[in-house]
């Protein structure tokens, strides 16, 4: 699930293959519409779909002239993101 708190954009639940097809369009609307900082806290799965979803919204992000920030992020999307080579391209702040 997502929803929009000021700047920021709060993911939680499941972040993994078969939700994200249903997170990407709210998401991706909320970084259009102004959310600077995705917010990870509440995010209990992750898998590489989760860093893919990071990927379209970091694009959503510069398409509209700023940078989106990821914070909060759980350990393994850090790790997956690190195994594929992305993390330079995401702002990602893990946990605590």
């Amino acid at each position: 699930m997502a929803r929009r708190e000021g700047d920021r954009l709060l993911l939680d639940g499941s972040v993994s293959v078969d939700t994200v097809a249903r997170l990407l369009p709210e998401a991706a609307r909320a970084v259009r519409d102004g959310a600077a900082v995705v917010d990870l806290a509440a995010v209990t799965e992750v898998d590489s779909a989760a860093v893919a979803l990071a990927l379209a919204l970091a694009r959503e992000g510069r398409a509209a002239g700023r940078e989106v920030v990821f914070a909060n992020v759980p350990e393994g999307m850090l790790q997956l993101a690190a195994l594929y080579g992305v993390s330079s391209f995401l702002r990602l702040a893990g946990r605590g």
